[in-house]
């Protein structure tokens, strides 16, 4: 009796909105919640502070998104590049082309005559070649260079998600003690962002959720600690 065979399934994790997103809620929440509360402790003012953390917002957002766009956005060209050279050699001198792809082969373990086959069969398609090439000397697909738009857009709005979390308090209320419910609030999301990535990388949610509370902690604790010093004068 033949078992039926059931191919493993994979996750898309190798783009780059994966790494912009995590990274933006994290950043965003690390960021604004160290802002907010380096500025509670200089005890400016309830609206100073709101202003702060709006400005953090604001700021940290359009920062990460511009900084995740640029540098996307020349890796995605710098791979172009290479890849348009390769192509070019596919084009203008296949025959050494077929030789790199059949001792690629052979130093993967394939035996002689069969690297010989596999390349020669290669070849009769430019595109297969060229992706065969790109894999194993540039290390990427050519049909997943990245999308630096993309980037950009998850890193603006996920570290918005991530900045709100800890000025919530300040903007809904003008009374009653908004430092304590922003700690609150950063320590949950910093757990559920930990947990979050734990669950996705399955090494552990509850080590995770503490790495990601005791990160936030620690910065935040600096800052305030900066902010109580120095104080408004």
């Amino acid at each position: 009796m033949s078992e039926t065979f059931h191919p493993e399934k994979h996750r898309n994790v190798a783009g780059s909105w994966y790494r912009a997103s995590v990274f933006g809620v994290s950043d965003g929440l690390v960021t604004n919640t160290s802002l907010i509360l380096g500025f509670a402790g200089a005890s400016p003012g309830h609206n100073i502070i709101r202003l702060a953390g709006l400005a953090g917002l604001v700021a940290g957002g359009f920062s990460m998104a511009s900084g995740e766009y640029i540098s996307v956005r020349a890796q995605k060209e710098l791979l172009e590049y290479e890849i348009g050279v390769e192509r070019k050699s596919i084009e203008e001198s296949p025959v050494q082309e077929q030789e790199e792809l059949r001792q690629l082969f052979v130093n993967r373990g394939i035996e002689g005559e069969l690297a010989q086959r596999l390349s020669a069969d290669l070849m009769r398609d430019p595109e297969m070649a060229l992706r065969t090439h790109a894999r194993e000397e540039l290390g990427v697909d050519p049909s997943t260079t990245g999308s630096p738009w993309g980037a950009a857009i998850s890193s603006l709005f996920s570290f918005a998600i991530g900045a709100i979390i800890p000025l919530l308090p300040w903007i809904i209320t003008s009374t009653g003690n908004p430092i304590v419910w922003s700690i609150v609030l950063a320590v949950v999301a910093a757990a559920v962002v930990g947990g979050v990535i734990g669950w996705f990388t399955r090494n552990g949610i509850f080590k995770w959720a503490l790495r990601q509370v005791l990160v936030g902690a620690l910065a935040a604790a600096v800052t305030f600690g900066i902010g109580r010093l120095v104080g408004v004068h």
